[in-house]
């Protein structure tokens, strides 16, 4: 895609940040595979992981043009400042892929969500879930990512998307307390991801990446614990050290960006960090359905191809 005869395709590829829309269909696949709804209601999994997309690829669109302005003083390579596609047009696709991932939901909720007399359903169908996402997007990408609590609004819409996920089935025999459980685990990940990334753009604070380091820590603290919740011995014995190995995996360029907190380091370790995201929902999967839920790591495979050419962050 970096040839110059698609560079209007590049430019659309670059504002949707399209290598990243994959974590985002693995929390959905991570939350079917807690819920048995890939298998047992497909229908419905399958319009939440696309309702799941289009929020996502919306906020991506979001993001760019609320930034217009401070992107054109200092990353003016951006699809929008650099005139590849207009702020008219970034504004219509916004609006089409946040009404299409609520619309998606509803189709969900209308013809697949579960009896709607049950504790969860009447609270927790798909569309209510997407409206509260498509929300708690809009005003990340507004106001909140320039304020302290930035990390706490990102890591926040990556917990009601776990929650949209678990939304195609109703919770089916998901205690309440476990489902926070689980989305915590990714919402307080992204939290800590989000918190390293603030200054990725110049010499960070040592002491704010070695915060940030921990609360990423944290979740896998919060993910150890997930078994917790299953009958004794049904989750496999591996689980642990998949997370032992997750931990590998991100914290060694993690690491190495606190060593060196340079901008190309920390990027790096950020970059590593937001594709780790599939890593550890198949991991959390693994605790579900066994082996299985590491083909949740194929995701990475049109991620990584496509982030070749196009930026992550």
């Amino acid at each position: 895609m970096r040839d110059t005869r698609y560079p209007r395709l590049l430019a659309f590829a670059q504002l949707l940040r399209i290598p990243n829309v994959f974590t985002a269909f693995a929390d959905i696949c991570m939350a079917g595979a807690a819920t048995g709804a890939i298998t047992e209601r497909p229908e419905a999994f399958g319009l939440v992981l696309l309702a799941s997309g289009c929020l996502y690829l919306g906020g991506m669109v979001w993001n760019d043009v609320f930034d217009r302005a401070e992107d054109a003083k200092v990353r003016g390579f951006r699809p929008i400042p650099s005139g590849r596609v207009s702020v008219r047009t970034a504004v219509v696709l916004g609006i089409v892929l946040m009404a299409a991932g609520i619309g998606l939901a509803w189709v969900a909720s209308q013809e697949f969500a579960p009896n709607r007399k049950g504790t969860w359903s009447g609270r927790h169908v798909p569309v209510n879930v997407a409206v509260l996402l498509a929300v708690a997007i809009l005003l990340y990408d507004a106001w909140l990512k320039r304020t302290p609590v930035g990390p706490v609004g990102m890591g926040l819409c990556r917990f009601l998307n776990v929650f949209l996920g678990l939304s195609a089935t109703g919770f089916p025999g998901l205690p309440e307390p476990f489902a926070f459980h689980l989305a915590a685990v990714i919402g307080v990940y992204i939290v800590g991801v989000t918190w390293f990334a603030r200054t990725e753009e110049a010499a960070s604070n040592r002491r704010q990446l070695v915060l940030a380091a921990c609360v990423m820590l944290a979740a896998v603290g919060l993910a150890v614990a997930v078994p917790v919740h299953l009958p004794v011995g049904s989750s496999p014995w591996f689980f642990p050290y998949l997370l032992v190995g997750f931990g590998f995996i991100v914290g060694v360029p993690v690491v190495r960006a606190i060593d060196r907190p340079q901008p190309k380091f920390v990027q790096a370790a950020v970059k590593r960090s937001i594709l780790g995201l599939v890593v550890l929902d198949a991991v959390l999967a693994t605790a579900f359905v066994g082996p299985a839920g590491l083909l949740i790591l194929l995701l990475l495979l049109p991620a990584a191809w496509l982030g070749k050419w196009v930026y992550s962050t």
